[in-house]
């Protein structure tokens, strides 16, 4: 089954390129035409790029990896916020921070300052031990830091891969990425740099539509990696690696859910079959009893035959006694 069909690309306008006065030459490859001063980008090459992103993110969430969802232009913020929530994984959709993957050892001292934040009761003034001003000032920094880091709070660790949405606006998260080796599937516009991406998508990255269909389809692959990985034996438990606290997201309840009660089935269709060995188990000890009986029984049986010897035997030792007596009394006479 495909991933997407040309219709819904269609619909949602991927194949709309940027004017033809802005475009990167390197694009010409997925170009299929130009009409009325915009380009048109060639959709059936865009869907191959399509299967094989989504077959790289299946994997690589299957494998345990994570996918940080990067997107913070107006058109993709909803849908960047809205789908990695929807899958459990880390996501940028404000102002991407220098250094947010290079520098992460100080980033994630931001993140524990931000939990810190949100433990304290900004209401309970008194019981706080501060002014209001001091809690108005820690408010606004929680505020800031959840604005700025809150899509990326229970991330622990780099990602193992990157979704952008517009990699010239994001250039900053494309060089860094590409600076630790972690692998870009962004979309790329008819202005965009191919080089500087991993696995593209040839589409428009400016509707809205467009963006939130690629973006759900990125979303859905790393749907399918986390079951993948919870039908291999492992626990499908959202960003493993990412150390999340949080509950499941419901989909992954119902699929939690699902594999224990088919586990129950087969535990319970197994113990009849368990019964029926510990009974023959327990009836091998009665028959080596029975045995070890009709042995002894046996040897009962050969002891009286052997017994009548005995008499005999002392019958005629008594016979031989009155002969040896007369001749000791010979020799005396």
């Amino acid at each position: 089954m495909a991933v997407v069909t040309m219709r819904q690309l269609l619909e949602s306008g991927v194949h709309f390129g940027h004017q033809t006065r802005r475009w990167n030459p390197k694009m010409k490859r997925y170009i299929f035409t130009e009409r009325n001063g915009i380009y048109i980008i060639d959709l059936q090459q865009s869907l191959s790029y399509i299967d094989r992103a989504y077959q790289y993110v299946k994997d690589t969430v299957a494998r345990g990896g994570s996918v940080l969802f990067v997107g913070t232009k107006k058109q993709a913020q909803e849908a960047i916020a809205e789908q990695a929530t929807r899958v459990g994984m880390p996501y940028v959709n404000q102002r991407w921070l220098g250094g947010m993957l290079t520098n992460f050892q100080t980033v994630y001292k931001r993140l524990q300052r931000l939990k810190e934040l949100e433990e304290l009761d900004f209401d309970d003034v008194a019981g706080s031990g501060m002014t209001k001003k001091e809690l108005l000032q820690l408010r606004r920094e929680r505020d800031k830091l959840d604005r700025t880091l809150g899509g990326i709070r229970r991330m622990q660790r780099l990602p193992s891969a990157v979704w952008i949405v517009d990699t010239k606006k994001e250039h900053l998260a494309v060089d860094e990425a590409k600076k630790l080796g972690i692998p870009v599937i962004a979309i790329l516009d008819t202005n965009c740099d191919p080089d500087e991406v991993d696995f593209p998508i040839p589409g428009n990255d400016d509707a809205i539509r467009s963006v939130a269909l690629l973006t759900r389809i990125i979303s859905d692959a790393v749907a399918d990696g986390l079951m993948s990985r919870a039908g291999a034996g492992e626990e499908p438990q959202v960003g493993a690696e990412l150390g999340v606290e949080e509950p499941l997201p419901e989909w992954e309840r119902e699929l939690l859910a699902r594999s224990e009660a088919e586990g129950a089935g087969e535990a319970a269709a197994a113990a009849p079959s368990e019964a029926a060995a510990a009974q023959g188990e327990a009836a091998a000890p009665s028959e080596a009893a029975a045995a070890q009986g009709e042995a002894a029984a046996q040897g009962e049986a050969a002891a009286p035959s052997e017994a009548p010897a005995a008499p005999a035997e002392s019958a005629n030792a008594d016979e031989a006694a009155p002969e040896a007596a007369p001749a000791q009394t010979d020799g005396n006479a």
